[in-house]
C-alpha cells in the first residue's frame, strides 16, 4: 500500500512514520529545517519516552514520488487551496485523498442530498479548485484527535490520543475506506470506520470554532476557558448557533453543549493551534474553523451574531500580527462616523 502523507508536519508525521513501522510503503511532502532534518537522519518518533527511528522517504517535490494508493492530507485547510496542482502527480486513476484537516472539508456536499449536494463552500475552497483539481469522488474523511508537536526539526513528540474516525461521504463500507482502517489499525492507531463522517466532523469543528479564536484573542489554554465564566458563556453562545446552522444540515450532535465544553476543558492547560499558530508568527486557521459556519448559515438564512463578532475580531487580530494594512479599512468607517 503506497501512502503519501502531504504536510509531514507534527501530526502528518507521526501517522505516517506509524504507518511506516506497520509496513506500508510511506513518503513524505515537507519542507525546510524539517524536510532536510528527515532526509538526512529520519523520522525520530518520541512515544511514552521510546524513541524509534523511522526512514521515511521525503521530498518537496510530489513529482518524485509519483502515484499513490492514499494521499493523506496533514496541512492546515486553509493551505490546502494552494497546493492543488502540485499534488496531481500522486493523483492515479485509484487514489483516494484522505482529508485529515480541521474543519469543513472541500467534498462536504458530495453525495450529501439535498437542495445543496454538490455545491462549494468559496470560504474553504474558492472557485471550487479543489473541487475540480482533487475531485470529490477521491475523498475519504478523516478527523484528527490526537495531538503531537515537532520538538526539533525531524523530532516529533506524540502527546495524547490517537483516534482518527474515518469515513467515505456516503457513509458506505468500501473496500478503500476497509483497507485503510485497517493498515491504521495495523500501525497502532485507531481508525473507526463511521457511516456519517460529518458529524464528527461537525464534533469536531464545534469546540474548534470557539476555543481556537477565543484562546487567540486572550492568550487563555482550554482549562481557563472553559472554566472562566465570561469566556465559557461566549463559547457556549457560539456552539448553539452553529449548532443551529448544523441541524439545518441533518448534523447530529451525539453530546450535547455542556458535555462538549468540559471535554475540551479537561484537556487541561492546552494551547490550542490557533494560538500556537499566533505565537510563531503563522496564519491561523480561520475560514475553514468560522467563515465556513458562517457562509453555511447565510445558506439557510440563519444568523450568527457571535459566531460574526468574534469572527471580525480573530482575522483583524490576524491582520495585525502579519503586519498587513488594516488603515484603508479604518478610512473607510472615517465618513460614517462623522455622519453619525
Amino acid at each position: 500500500m503506497k501512502i503519501c502523507v502531504y504536510g509531514a508536519g507534527a501530526i502528518g508525521a507521526y501517522v505516517g512514520a506509524q504507518l511506516a513501522l506497520a509496513g506500508a510503503d510511506v513518503s513524505f511532502v515537507a519542507r525546510g529545517p524539517h524536510l532536510a532534518a528527515m532526509q538526512k537522519n529520519g523520522v525520530r518518533l518520541l512515544i511514552d519516552d521510546t524513541e524509534r527511528l523511522v526512514n521515511v522517504r521525503c521530498s518537496s517535490d510530489p513529482r518524485e514520488l509519483g502515484p499513490q494508493d492514499y494521499v493523506i492530507i496533514a496541512l492546515k485547510a486553509h493551505s490546502v487551496p494552494g497546493v492543488v496542482d502540485a499534488m496531481q502527480p500522486l493523483l492515479g486513476p485509484e487514489t483516494a485523498i484522505v482529508t485529515a484537516v480541521n474543519g469543513i472539508p472541500y467534498w462536504y456536499f458530495y453525495k450529501h442530498g439535498g437542495e445543496f449536494a454538490n455545491s462549494t463552500l468559496e470560504s474553504i475552497d474558492p472557485g471550487g479548485t479543489q473541487w475540480k483539481k482533487l475531485g470529490p469522488e477521491r475523498a475519504i474523511g478523516c478527523v484528527v484527535y490526537p495531538a503531537a508537536e515537532i520538538v526539533e526539526p525531524g523530532v516529533i513528540k506524540h502527546v495524547y490520543g490517537k483516534k482518527f474516525p474515518i469515513g467515505e461521504p456516503d457513509g458506505t463500507r468500501t473496500p478503500r475506506v476497509e483497507a485503510l482502517s485497517q493498515m491504521m489499525v495495523a500501525a497502532g492507531l485507531e481508525a473507526p470506520i463511521r457511516d456519517n463522517i460529518r458529524d464528527e466532523i461537525w464534533l469536531k469543528l464545534w469546540g474548534n470554532l470557539c476555543f481556537n479564536p477565543i484562546s487567540a484573542l486572550t492568550h487563555a489554554t482550554l482549562d481557563v476557558i472553559t472554566s472562566h465564566v465570561g469566556t465559557r458563556a461566549v463559547a457556549k453562545t457560539m456552539m448553539l448557533e452553529a449548532k443551529s446552522v448544523a441541524d439545518r444540515f441533518g448534523v447530529h450532535f451525539r453530546v450535547d453543549v455542556e458535555r462538549r465544553i468540559d471535554g475540551a476543558g479537561a484537556v487541561g492547560a492546552h494551547k490550542t493551534s490557533m494560538l500556537q499558530d499566533l505565537e510563531a508568527g503563522r496564519p491561523m486557521e480561520i475560514d475553514p474553523l468560522l467563515t465556513v459556519v458562517q457562509e453555511m448559515g447565510r445558506l439557510v438564512g440563519h444568523e450568527t451574531p457571535t459566531i460574526d463578532t468574534v469572527l471580525a475580531l480573530i482575522k483583524l487580530r490576524e491582520d495585525i500580527a502579519q503586519h498587513r494594512d488594516v488603515a484603508p479599512a479604518a478610512k473607510q468607517a472615517e465618513p460614517s462616523a462623522k455622519a453619525a
